[in-house]
């Protein structure tokens, strides 16, 4: 899923992301949005599918992620959270009903229960308080997501926490199964552990949630990891390195990722991959984006940017077909960390 954090993917338009990349879906972040606009205004504007004129799927993350991010600013209770703002120091307290009320003021088609994520390393005994914290929000952003009566129009996602330890990986994702949510996710990934320590914790993850659930990773990977994490049972994924990697400097291709503003690209007349087939590729070469980005030229951004969403999303999609034809260990090989 593209990240569209202010309710943009910075760099390219509505149209852009629909008909040249494809995207189904987006992510837009319930932090962000709470604070500037605010969720009245989306609400009278229709709410973010009309506001950002978007005609497809949107997903909203609960603010949870944003929120950790805040050590300096959070007061972390049984209630919610109590927080200042990066914008302009209000204060604001985001409690796991709040979380759910201001999704659907948004209009999200899947939202997120509010966690609390630990950051890594993190001692046992505090990952565990705080994994069954995360899990009594989950309860409580259910019980008001259910007050929309028993089938609500809009999907919530659980969220499983536990930091890097197997049990409290396996013990949170069996409490959540009970919530019998639409689809789950795995948080608390990519905040610094090493990438075999995450792929260990969707497999213990994986062996506790259902399989007739969508199981969405949040946060991960570079391009060569998506399959891997798909192999271990991960259906969805969202991650802002290729947007932010592309405005950069750094664009991702089938061999390798490669820093546009290196000298070897001045006078490279090839497409950023000859392989690819988006609009970047099929009409300008290495040199002229490097000229741009040494610019500073807006147009830089847009093309980085949609190169490299749509090789994520072609990514997505041969992985699809491999499994569609058996091949996906195949695929794996192929596709190792020189991809990344």
């Amino acid at each position: 899923m593209p990240v569209g954090t202010q309710a943009t993917v910075k760099g390219l338009t509505p149209r852009q992301l629909e008909k040249e990349i494809n995207a189904r879906i987006l992510l837009a972040n319930t932090y962000h949005l709470w604070l500037r606009p605010g969720a009245a205004t989306i609400r009278e504007a229709g709410g973010l599918h009309s506001f950002m004129r978007w005609p497809r799927a949107i997903l909203t993350d609960s603010g949870g992620y944003q929120v950790f991010s805040l050590a300096h600013l959070r007061k972390v209770s049984e209630d919610g959270v109590e927080f200042r703002s990066h914008l302009d120091g209000s204060l604001h307290f985001l409690s796991p009903e709040k979380a759910i009320d201001i999704q659907r003021a948004l209009g999200s088609d899947i939202m997120m229960v509010l966690d609390e994520c630990t950051p890594y390393p993190v001692d046992a005994a505090p990952a565990r308080e705080s994994m069954r914290l995360s899990a009594r929000w989950a309860e409580r952003s259910f019980g008001r997501w259910r007050t929309g009566g028993p089938e609500p129009a809009d999907m919530l996602f659980a969220i499983v926490q536990g930091s890097t330890y197997t049990d409290l990986r396996r013990e949170c994702a069996r409490r959540l199964v009970d919530l019998g949510a639409p689809g789950y996710a795995i948080g608390g990934l990519s905040v610094g552990e090493p990438r075999e320590l995450s792929y260990d914790m969707v497999a213990a993850c994986e062996a506790e949630l259902p399989r007739c659930r969508p199981r969405y990773a949040m946060g991960v990977g570079m391009p060569a990891e998506l399959g891997r994490y798909v192999a271990l049972g991960i259906d969805m994924m969202d991650c802002v390195l290729p947007t932010r990697n592309a405005r950069n400097g750094c664009l991702f291709t089938r061999a390798g990722k490669i820093m546009i503003k290196n000298a070897a690209h001045a006078r490279s007349h090839v497409p950023v991959d000859e392989r690819c087939q988006c609009y970047a590729c099929r009409n300008f070469t290495r040199a002229y984006l490097r000229h741009l980005f040494l610019a500073r030229e807006m147009l830089y951004s847009t093309l980085a940017t949609m190169h490299n969403l749509w090789l994520y999303l072609d990514t997505m999609r041969r992985i699809r077909e491999a499994i569609i034809a058996g091949t996906l260990p195949d695929f794996l090989r192929q596709s190792g960390p020189s991809g990344d």
